[in-house]
């Protein structure tokens, strides 16, 4: 019997997940998080943003949070966000290993997200990524808005090709294609993926999705057909971008996860680990959290757990 593909998940909910909360989740309590998907079996996660308290108050503990997870879970593939050379700074004397730049793919949305034109933050991305290169860190770089833009409309398909060529030639490790406002369909994704395969190697691609419109899973489907194998998710569904007006929850780990399982790839995760990761994280946020099938999969955990105790009696 040959061995499943494997499939890698880094998941955001530390940064992209809690930036957007109307509850403050302290530093433990993200590091509790941290901790539980880890015990799920995540190996790659984002933690936080070094981005600017004022801007994004519930990442003003990025610098003691990054400090912590590299000291707590040193086999970790952490990651963490910059907006520039300053966040870049600031990462590294943290001990950052691994940092994203965001780049948006309309000068609106980065006039709103970073109070740059596109020219510029083209440049800005460029530059740090060099910067991070010299420090001899990984590097992410995000194309976001890659489907549609909450101010522009459908986002041409040529600038998300030219701005992901950029970002390649800038030697990102990882370009992540972004469907930023959860917009995009099974289609799309697998016509812009197929496309960009043309400028980047699918090696090096990945999706990061949100769930606005109930499509998250079959667009990650639609990924995995067109061949890319990197995927950002968020545990229990948490998200949304606080300059991208509309923007809903990421797609959900547990759903990613169970989809991915259930048909023949490995993911190394665990969906009971992912269940007391989202529990948790519901606690902490005071709403109820969780993907698409978060009722099936607690009625199984339910079932599996009486059964068990059925089996010791």
């Amino acid at each position: 019997m040959s061995a499943k593909e494997a499939i890698h998940i880094t998941d955001v909910a530390p940064r992209d997940g809690l930036q957007n909360q109307a509850v403050d989740v302290g530093t433990e309590g993200k590091l509790r998080l941290i901790e539980l998907l880890v015990e799920a079996g995540l190996r790659s996660i984002e933690v936080t943003s070094f981005v600017s308290p004022k801007a994004v108050p519930q990442m003003a503990d990025a610098a003691e949070l990054a400090a912590q997870v590299q000291a707590r879970f040193a086999a970790l593939r952490t990651s963490v966000l910059v907006p520039n050379l300053k966040g870049l700074e600031r990462a590294h004397a943290a001990g950052a290993k691994e940092i994203a730049v965001v780049l948006s793919a309309t000068e609106t949305m980065n006039r709103k997200n970073i109070n740059m034109g596109l020219d510029q933050a083209t440049e800005v991305s460029e530059q740090t990524l060099a910067a991070a290169r010299a420090l001899g860190l990984r590097t992410r770089a995000y194309v976001a808005v890659a489907f549609d833009c909450p101010f522009e409309g459908e986002t041409p398909l040529d600038e998300v090709l030219r701005l992901s060529a950029r970002m390649h030639a800038a030697a990102a490790d990882e370009i992540v294609i972004a469907d930023t406002i959860g917009s995009a369909s099974p289609g799309q994704v697998k016509a812009r993926m197929a496309a960009l395969r043309g400028v980047v190697p699918i090696e090096r691609l990945a999706v990061h999705l949100h769930d606005t419109r109930g499509m998250g899973v079959a667009n990650a489907w639609a990924a995995l057909e067109a061949g890319v194998r990197r995927f950002d998710a968020s545990v229990g569904g948490i998200g949304g971008c606080p300059f991208a007006p509309g923007a809903a929850g990421n797609v959900a780990t547990e759903d990613l996860v169970l989809m991915a399982e259930r048909s023949g790839f490995s993911t190394g995760i665990s969906l009971a680990g992912l269940l007391a990761a989202v529990d948790f994280a519901q606690g902490a946020l005071r709403k109820p959290l969780g993907g698409r099938a978060i009722t099936w999969l607690r009625r199984q955990r339910d079932k599996d757990t009486q059964d068990n105790t059925r089996r010791l009696a």
